[in-house]
């Protein structure tokens, strides 16, 4: 996926360079180039945030239950 959204920058990059204008070139190089690469990779990674954040949640929960453990284990009994 990386190399699509380096292949478009690239093409935005040298369509920006040959605008009349810098702010025209600018501008379609942040319209063009910048704002589509960065929602694209953006919806990309949704599977990936996903996972993490299950991974980390786990996490927290087996740190909790280990917690709970280590207080079950150290009072003294009735």
């Amino acid at each position: 996926m990386f190399i699509v959204a380096i292949g478009w920058m690239y093409v935005v990059f040298m369509m920006s360079i040959t605008e009349a204008t810098p702010v025209a070139g600018v501008m379609t190089f942040i319209l063009y180039g910048l704002v589509p690469v960065a929602l694209l990779l953006y919806i990309s990674g949704g599977r990936q945030r996903k996972r993490r954040r299950a991974a980390e949640q786990q996490e927290r929960q087996r740190q909790a239950e280990a917690a709970d453990l280590a207080a079950t284990e150290q009072e003294p009994p009735p």
